[in-house]
């Protein structure tokens, strides 16, 4: 039979003898301590379960899931290693065609430039053409002011004073004359029929000119 002076814990007491302040003994109850015992062989016990307990596990590898996961992966794997490739080659193709389409605009920068140059030196050779044409055209225009045919022409009104020459040799029926203005012919100053060569008059304001058959007769 159990001791019933027992603690719950089933812890012993001894008892103590020590002295107080007033110097009286006095009696002193102690309870030794056996947890500490108790809780180092549950550890124990719970280490030897668990190694015996993982001895009987299965091996997770050599499960379905597993395989059917470790298949995926090594698809995965295999389509992504694929895209990786593909990239690559697209890349490479895109490099190449940039570099192409920077080199062809580099071209086309130049030959724009070059178009720019040719466009520039067309435009100012169209501009000298246009100074020559003007000053042929005015060189015309005054040779047209300055040449006269045959006819009858009020120096001063007509034609401007001054000396005039046949521009090409006279025939023999060539005849010329000189006479002050408003006369009608009837007051002659000078005439001739130079039966050929280039003849040369001058004229003076206040005069009329007649030329029949010379041809064209330029002022000098």
């Amino acid at each position: 039979m159990l001791n019933s002076d027992i603690g719950p814990a089933d812890t012993p007491e001894s008892e103590t003898v020590v002295e107080t302040e007033s110097g009286q003994p006095a009696h002193v109850t102690k309870r030794s301590r056996k947890k500490p015992v108790l809780l180092a062989s549950a550890a124990v016990l719970l280490f030897a379960g668990g190694i015996t307990f993982g001895t009987v596990l299965p091996d997770p590898k050599t499960s379905e899931a597993y395989a059917s996961l470790a298949d995926e992966k090594s698809t995965v794997e295999i389509e992504r290693d694929a895209a990786l490739s593909s990239y690559a080659t697209l890349k490479g193709k895109f490099d190449t065609l940039e570099r192409g389409m920077a080199s062809r605009e580099s071209k086309v920068a130049a030959r724009e430039a070059e178009v720019g140059k040719a466009d520039a030196a067309v435009k100012s050779a169209e501009a000298a053409v246009k100074v020559r044409e003007e000053a042929v055209t005015g060189a015309e225009k005054t040779k047209a002011a300055n040449t006269i045919g045959d006819g009858t022409w009020t120096v001063g009104t007509d034609i401007e004073p001054g000396t005039y020459r046949a521009a090409a040799a006279v025939g023999s029926t060539c005849y010329w004359g000189i006479y002050r203005s408003g006369s009608n012919g009837g007051d002659i100053i000078e005439n001739d029929i130079p039966g050929g060569g280039r003849p040369v008059v001058t004229l003076s304001a206040g005069q009329d000119f007649n030329s029949t058959r010379c041809g064209k007769w330029e002022k000098q």
